[in-house]
């Protein structure tokens, strides 16, 4: 095995692990920290689940720049690349954070209808029998 895959920077996968039949390919992805997403970290090639844990453990894990592994079988990963099904038939956009504004829609409200826009209110009224006591 080479440094470069012993170090966790590529795939663990040798030219003649790939060319063996009996051997799969196994995506490894890892978590840094507690509370930190799960990134891919590379891939190892074994025969069963067991083994393929175990090869994720010993170049991810063993000096603990992981605290939680996932070993998926690269056959068991579904890509979904259709357009279709990635951009939805109708505007949800008022359902994502800062997608639905609501001064846009009350502007073509208030074109649509002729009124003006109105003015806006000063924070605190001032009354004259207030100015007076002062």
């Amino acid at each position: 095995m080479s440094a470069k895959a012993a170090a966790g920077s590529g795939p663990a996968v040798s030219p003649k692990a790939a060319a063996d039949p009996m051997l799969e390919a196994w995506e490894v992805f890892r978590q840094e920290k507690d509370g930190d997403p799960m990134r891919h970290g590379g891939s190892v090639m074994a025969p069963d689940a067991v083994l393929a844990v175990h090869y994720a453990r010993e170049l991810y894990g063993r000096r603990q720049e992981s605290v939680a592994l996932w070993v998926v079988r690269r056959a068991d990963i579904h890509d979904l690349a259709d357009p279709d099904l990635l951009q939805p038939p109708l505007d949800r956009s008022f359902k994502k954070p800062g997608g639905y504004v609501m001064r846009d829609k009350l502007a073509a409200a208030r074109l649509q209808s002729g009124q003006a826009k109105p003015k806006a209110r000063s924070s605190r009224p001032t009354r004259p029998a207030e100015k007076a006591d002062r």
